[in-house]
Order: structure tokens, then C-alpha cells, then sequence
């Protein structure tokens, strides 16, 4: 048994052929799925992180609207308070007023009522006596008083 050169080049031309070849596909195909697993696993990164900044928008915005309407809450609040405040404060000018007036009316009626005695319709009368107005018949040719008469 011989071998010849032939012989060496045949199984090393099977054996790369063949089995070698199928080695070396074995590993180029391993190879080939790492580096797809690879860029798969970064793919899903970058949709997660795309995800992710999506949602990070969405909320500063939301954010940003419920900031605007609490300001526009605390304004509208402010704007009420200080209405609220003008009303009462109105009020209370209208109560002084009121008060001042039923004071004034009070004191007028206690005067009136202290001239009845010296009222009288009868203007030649010297006792000035108390006269109803129904009673009086020259109720309307009735001068207005001067001080100097009394």
C-alpha cells in the first residue's frame, strides 16, 4: 500500500471538501447567528429606548398642560378672591351707609317730633296748638314760616 501524492491530494481534496468544508460552513454559519442575535438584541434596544423617549414626550407634555391649567386655576382663583373681596367690601360700604341713614331718619323723626307741638296750621293762631291736617281747611294757602315770627 501506497501512497502516492495522488493519493494525499484526494483525501485532502475530499476532506476540505467534504468534511473540512462543512467544518468551516459549520463555524462561518455560527458565526453569521451571533452576529444576527447581535443586531437583533441592538434593534430591540433601539425600540425600547424609541419606546421609551415616546413616553418621556408624552408626559412632559402632559405635564406642561397641567401646569398651564393650574396657572390658569390660580388665576382664575385670584380673580374670584379679589371679586369676592370688592363684593364684601362694597357690602360692608352699603351696610355703614344704610346704618348711617337709619341714623338719620331716627334723628329727623325725633325732631319732627319735637316741632309737632309748635306746628300749626292756623297761622293767626297764638297758642300753637296742635292741628290735624285733614282739619285745617287753609292747609294750601299756607305761607312758610320765617324765623322772625317765631
Amino acid at each position: 500500500m501506497e501512497i502516492t501524492v495522488d493519493t494525499i491530494i484526494s483525501i485532502a481534496g475530499l476532506f476540505i471538501g467534504g468534511g473540512g468544508g462543512a467544518f468551516f460552513m459549520w463555524r462561518w454559519q455560527r458565526r453569521k447567528a451571533k452576529a444576527e442575535a447581535q443586531t437583533e438584541e441592538v434593534r430591540m434596544a433601539q425600540a425600547v429606548q424609541d419606546t421609551y423617549q415616546e413616553m418621556l414626550e408624552d408626559k412632559q407634555k402632559e405635564v406642561a398642560d397641567n401646569q398651564r391649567l393650574i396657572a390658569d386655576l390660580r388665576a382664575d382663583r385670584d380673580h374670584y378672591r379679589k371679586e369676592n373681596n370688592e363684593l364684601r367690601q362694597r357690602q360692608d360700604q352699603t351696610d355703614e351707609r344704610v346704618r348711617d341713614l337709619a341714623e338719620q331718619v331716627a334723628r329727623n323723626g325725633r325732631i319732627v317730633k319735637a316741632m309737632r307741638p309748635f306746628l300749626c296750621y292756623d297761622l293767626k293762631c297764638k297758642k300753637r296748638q296742635r292741628v290735624q291736617q285733614s282739619e285745617c281747611e287753609e292747609v294750601k294757602d299756607i305761607e312758610p314760616l320765617d324765623i322772625k315770627d317765631m
